[in-house]
């Protein structure tokens, strides 16, 4: 179940970071209220992962992944520029979880 619950932080960081870049592209104060609410249910979330799974994975996982799909949604919706090294840094992060996980 652990899982799960660290699968829904991940999606809830993402969606509150998302907010943070459309808070400055609108102008608007509105999206504060998904930073919220997003970083809400990830941090409650992610508490409920620590649950079954060791601080120190889940943390990794829920920063790095989080990092990792953050910048893809950069790429795809915001159409920032694709970088060689981000594109480095997140293999490196993928392969640092994988051997946390060994």
């Amino acid at each position: 179940m652990g899982v799960f619950y660290l699968a829904g932080a991940i999606i809830a960081e993402v969606f509150g970071t998302t907010m943070m870049k459309l808070t400055a592209i609108l102008k608007s104060k509105m999206p504060i209220l998904g930073i919220i609410f997003g970083y809400g249910i990830s941090f409650y979330l992610l508490s409920l992962a620590l649950m079954s799974i060791p601080l120190s994975f889940a943390y990794a996982v829920w920063s790095g992944v989080g990092t990792a799909f953050t910048a893809i949604i950069g790429f795809l919706v915001f159409k920032e520029k694709v970088q060689i090294r981000t594109v480095i840094g997140i293999i490196l992060l993928i392969i640092g979880i994988v051997l946390m996980r060994l």
